[in-house]
Order: C-alpha cells, then structure tokens, then sequence
C-alpha cells in the first residue's frame, strides 16, 4: 500500500486524517481502540497489510491476507448505545455502493454486516463501541475487504463462500483508490447518519439488500428457524414471516439466504 498516493489523493474532510500504517498488526479493530482510549481524533483510520488475529462478530477469526484491504475507522457517534449497529449498515451501504460504481460489479449486502458479489463474501465489517455511563465514548468500525487476495491462501471452508474483486474482475485492482473512494463514501454517510437519522441509509440498505424477499435460515441465540425475510424495521431488526405465517423480529443473528447458497 503505497500510503503517500492515498493521502494525495483522498478528498474527505477529517475521515482518513490520519491514517495510521503498520505492515502487520494482531488485529486493526484492537490497535484502534487503544489508539481511541488514548484520544485519538475521530476520523482516525488504522491500515495494516495483514492482521495475525483478525475476527468478525462473535471473535469468528477472520483470514487477512496480504493484498486485502484491512483498516478500522475511529468514530464518535452521536448515537445511543442500542443503535450502533447503524454504524454497520451504514458501511455496507457505502462498501457496496463503491464496488458497483467503481468496478460495475453486481455488490449487494447480506444481513447484517457482508456485502456479497455475486453471491459470494467480498467484505466483512465489525462495529465495537466503548461505553461509559452509557454512552458511548467512541465507536470502531472495522472493515475487512478480499481485494487482491489469493483465495488459495483461505481456507476451504471458508473459501467456498468467499470471493475476491482480483477473482471477479480476473485482474488486481488498485487498493489506494478503492481506499480513497470508500473512505469518501464512508464520509458522506457518517454525516448523512448524523444530520438526518438513520432513514436514509435504511432505505439504501434495503435497495442493496440480497435477501429481502428470499426464504432465509436463522440462527438466533441457540435457536434456528425458517422463513421469508420480508422487511427491515426502522432500526435495521430483520422481519421474518415464518412458515406458519406468523412473523419474528431478529435483532442479533446468524442470516443464510437459501437461494444463494453455492
């Protein structure tokens, strides 16, 4: 990562300034929150070309590779601590819509934190928050993207769902630009969230979403159930008609879109 190109060439008011570089790193979320409790300026990003103990939700590892994209966005959101799962929605949105007008790929998002290409994962982001008093401090977005990653370095359990834009576009792509202009994007949305409230960024949500309308499984707190993921309430709650024809709001949980499984 030529790190001199990005911060020529980045156009964001304070997203990005500064980015933090380090060649590895146990984990970008984790540097960026010691990076935040020592009162590192919002806007602050931490970059690294791979991550020995990288993880998604649930401490699930996450495999980062050199040529993938893997930083963490320090914020200080305005939100209560129950609506940080905004933050996420908020980045799929902006992760999806950059890799459709950058690349012309067909990005969708996953409920709640993947965004798909073509039906595999290209992108993973975890959002952790710090509470004092109950509220929140500062938030860390972290976002893991399969760049110009050899899927051969994954493993294979993991590699058949995943995907890569250098596997897509069956070329590498520039990581400086894709960095510049998802920060950018990360930008405007974190300030579209903060102004106008989390309706905006719901509604591209949902106009990205590759599972609404499609017959999902469900793994919530030990349980696991069926049925058709009909809608997104205002807080970003998944709304599930089962089978029976009853319906179930999801506020934390595992999501299989049946029909787009490989």
């Amino acid at each position: 990562m030529r790190i001199a190109e990005v911060e020529a060439r980045l156009k964001t008011s304070f997203v990005g300034k500064p980015i933090v570089y380090y060649p590895q790193v146990s984990s970008t979320n984790e540097v960026a929150k010691q990076l935040a409790r020592e009162g590192a300026a919002e806007g602050t990003v931490v970059l690294a070309e791979t991550q020995t103990s990288g993880h998604g939700r649930l401490r699930r590892k996450w495999f980062s590779p050199k040529g993938g994209l893997w930083f963490s966005l320090i914020l200080h959101p305005k939100l209560e601590p129950t609506r940080l799962p905004q933050l996420t929605f908020m980045t799929a949105a902006a992760t999806a819509k950059t890799i459709k007008d950058m690349y012309g790929l067909k990005a969708g998002i996953k409920w709640p934190n993947d965004v798909l290409v073509n039906r595999r994962k290209v992108c993973g982001i975890l959002t952790e928050g710090c509470m004092i008093n109950g509220k929140v401090k500062f938030a860390v977005v972290g976002v893991g993207v399969n760049a110009n990653i050899n899927l051969e370095e994954l493993p294979l359990t993991v590699r058949k769902r995943a995907t890569s834009l250098k596997k897509e576009l069956g070329k590498p792509v520039s990581r400086e630009e894709l960095l510049c202009r998802l920060l950018l994007r990360m930008e405007n949305a974190y300030l579209t969230l903060q102004r106008e409230g989390f309706s905006p960024i719901l509604e591209e949500v949902r106009s990205l979403s590759v599972f609404l309308g499609e017959r999902v499984k469900i793994a919530s707190f030990g349980e696991c159930f069926v049925g058709l993921a009909e809608n997104l309430d205002g807080d970003g709650a998944l709304i599930v008609r089962l089978e029976n024809g009853t319906r179930r709001k999801v506020v934390v949980g595992d999501l299989e879109v049946l029909s787009l499984e490989p």
